[in-house]
């Protein structure tokens, strides 16, 4: 059975994607990490690929998100080159950003 992806939710993606992206660059410069908009559009993709798959395979629930929490970690060390603190301080932060985004943007002023 072929899966049906409605026209707002591959919009809904990209905007993520790209809100996403956006983060992880500005996030990775302020931590000291020089790596360019390519590598944090890669991470943005690889985040999403780690979620979904250990969401499908493990479902919804604590440990999904521990597993894919300790999953991003390992491509964030392995893509920025950096340690595991680095890289647990740079996913903090993303999630914080990526948080307050995620209350904002659905109730920004205009259109969207």
């Amino acid at each position: 059975m072929a899966a049906v992806y409605s026209a707002s939710s591959i919009l809904i993606f990209v905007i993520g994607l790209v809100v996403s992206t956006i983060v992880i660059y500005f996030v990775s410069r302020f931590v000291g990490t020089k790596r360019g908009l390519k590598v944090a559009f890669f991470t943005a993709i690889i985040g999403s690929l780690i979620y979904a798959t250990v969401y499908f395979l493990v479902g919804n629930g604590l440990l999904a998100a521990v597993l894919g929490g300790i999953a991003w970690l390992l491509a964030l060390k392995g893509l920025y080159k950096i340690g595991w603190i680095h890289a647990l301080i740079m996913a903090i932060i993303i999630w914080i950003i990526t948080s307050l985004v995620g209350v904002l943007l659905p109730t920004a002023p205009g259109p969207v």
